[in-house]
């Protein structure tokens, strides 16, 4: 394996891997290392662990904050077609 040289900011913090070698070791990645996978030099894909959300989602975040207009639900006079 060999690293590409990229933006200062991504070096240090994902290994950053040709797309090839990425497709020959692919089993070996997906066990949760981060890493860029780059063509000629250019990162393309960021392969990253997939994690679960911590919590649920809430819903109803907003409600009673948001309000509308009565008529906001009626059509606009001035965007009928008229057949």
């Amino acid at each position: 394996m060999f690293h590409i040289p990229l933006r200062r900011s991504l070096v240090g913090i994902m290994k950053v891997v040709n797309i090839q070698h990425a497709k020959t070791h692919l089993s070996k990645y997906v066990e949760g290392e981060k890493i860029v996978i780059a063509k000629a030099g250019k990162p393309l894909v960021r392969l990253v662990p997939f994690q679960d959300q911590a919590q649920p989602r809430v819903l109803g975040v907003l409600a009673g904050q948001v309000r509308e207009s009565p008529d906001c639900w009626l059509a606009d006079p001035e965007n009928l077609l008229v057949v």
